[in-house]
């Protein structure tokens, strides 16, 4: 298996773990799903970056936490479009 999906936004997981996942893709998630408020791109984008020290951005593939299809399609859309801002932070802060 090449690919680890790791939920982190509602575990607040401590992303040191990611240390031990060498040479996987992360599928790392950043969306809290058991909270119907739209998150702010920015605490997207610090959820992104809990997990830089750990994991070369590289194999970071940013993904909500399980659970995007219970939720209101307006609140899940609210929640992809912060997810994607926040992506788009850690992007432009990284040079890419």
């Amino acid at each position: 298996m090449k690919q680890v999906s790791i939920e982190t936004a509602q575990s607040s997981l401590d992303c040191s773990v990611l240390q031990k996942l060498p040479g996987k893709t992360i599928l790392l998630g950043v969306l809290d799903l058991s909270d119907m408020k739209i998150e702010a791109p920015e605490t997207v984008a610090a959820r992104i970056r809990r997990a830089l020290p750990h994991v070369p951005a590289e194999r970071i593939i940013v993904a909500p936490d399980c659970g995007l299809k219970y939720l209101p399609r307006d609140v899940a859309f609210g929640k992809m479009k912060a997810m994607v801002e926040g992506a788009a932070i850690v992007r432009r802060e990284l040079g890419g």
